[in-house]
């Protein structure tokens, strides 16, 4: 059985962060390991508290499930601070395995994830990634992406690693298409789907970067884990279980079958 580890942040009510990467990892029948970085206390609503954990800590976990397991792919979520970025860095820089960076800024809830000051620290981790997947708030913040705009797209092709930007709508005769935008080595390429009105959307970040380390680990080329990984998310939307009264929880279980 394949090992997945993610780093990243611990979401009380279950629906993102940690335990929506380790369902994602049950899901696709990978081995699920975890270092978390920060304890947050939220819901659908919002998160209420931040802690966040010794940045010393935060590596003796990963280094602990990296001595032990043949760790296959990481996704890294959540790091919060400065300290934290570094101490991550520190590790992954000496590693030669599939990383995929969910650049958790702003979560769905509008609370903010980063502090601003590690803004310019987080993109020292992206030169060790094989994709980098900000939804649209995130690749403004550290892309200056625009959506629809082509001088963005083309500052997008330049970039010296690949990102993919989630969850971009546009209107069509066939109705609305929500495309995930990969830019790599100076090529687009575009990943579409149907996209579903709702507000179970809780999540849903943490889940598709989740779900193409998982496909990553598993030998899957990177277009064709964002492919099924995009697929697992629509199943997993649309039957969610409409659980909380603000951006609701998604259904890892049903993003399979």
């Amino acid at each position: 059985m394949k090992v997945v580890l993610t780093i990243a942040g611990s979401d009380s009510c279950g629906g993102a962060g940690i335990q929506a990467d380790l369902k994602t990892f049950e899901a696709f029948g990978v081995f699920g390991a975890s270092a978390i970085t920060v304890l947050t206390a939220q819901n659908t609503q919002g998160v209420r508290a931040i802690e966040s954990l010794p940045p010393a800590f935060v590596q003796a976990q990963i280094q602990a499930v990296l001595d032990d397991f043949d760790v296959a792919a990481i996704k890294i979520g959540m790091l919060y601070n400065v300290e934290t970025i570094r101490a991550v860095r520190e590790v992954i820089a000496q590693l030669k395995i599939p990383i995929v960076i969910d650049p958790v800024c702003i979560s769905k809830a509008g609370s903010k994830l980063l502090e601003e000051s590690a803004i310019e620290e987080l993109k020292t981790l992206f030169a060790f990634a094989v994709v980098i997947t900000p939804n649209l708030y995130e690749a403004k913040e550290l892309f200056s992406y625009v959506q629809g705009k082509s001088s963005s797209e083309k500052i997008m092709k330049e970039l010296p690693y690949a990102v993919l930007i989630k969850h971009r709508t546009i209107k069509s005769q066939e109705g609305v298409k929500s495309i995930d935008q990969l830019f790599i080595e100076g090529h687009e390429y575009s990943f579409e789907s149907h996209a579903l009105e709702t507000k179970n959307l809780q999540g849903t970040g943490c889940s598709f970067s989740s779900a193409i380390a998982a496909n990553l680990a598993l030998g899957k080329s990177l277009q064709d884990s964002i492919a099924i990984a995009k697929e697992f998310i629509y199943k997993a939307i649309a039957n969610a279980p409409g659980l909380g009264d603000g951006v609701g929880v998604i259904n890892h279980k049903k993003g399979k079958e």
